[in-house]
């Protein structure tokens, strides 16, 4: 016996109330942990967000980047702080975890 989507949505909730202890008195077609299972997928489908994700954050823009390593090159002494600095003074908001991240590669 086949069981549409929509019947095993509604077989899945009305099992979950019924309980587990009663589902196997009174279950014969299928287990109690099979319905139990799909009310649990029915539920994790819910409440699942990955429909809502967008792609992140954007990229430094390649000239910033630049920057910041010609920087990091011209003043050795210079730590990320004072550089983000010298960038906010520029103009450019830039955290300084950016620009530590950027300056490992160089």
């Amino acid at each position: 016996m086949r069981f549409s989507d929509d019947q095993r949505r509604r077989l899945a909730a009305r099992a979950k109330t019924i309980g587990r202890r009663l589902l196997n008195e009174l279950a014969t077609i299928v287990t109690p942990e099979t319905l139990i299972a799909c009310h649990r997928k029915l539920i994790a489908k819910k409440y699942d967000g990955s429909a809502n994700r967008g792609p992140g954050r954007r990229r430094t823009a390649a000239e910033i980047a630049a920057l910041v390593t010609r920087m990091a090159k011209e003043n050795r002494s210079w730590g990320y702080r004072r550089i983000q600095g010298a960038l906010s003074n520029l103009g450019h908001l830039l955290a300084f975890k950016t620009i530590a991240s950027g300056h490992r590669q160089v």
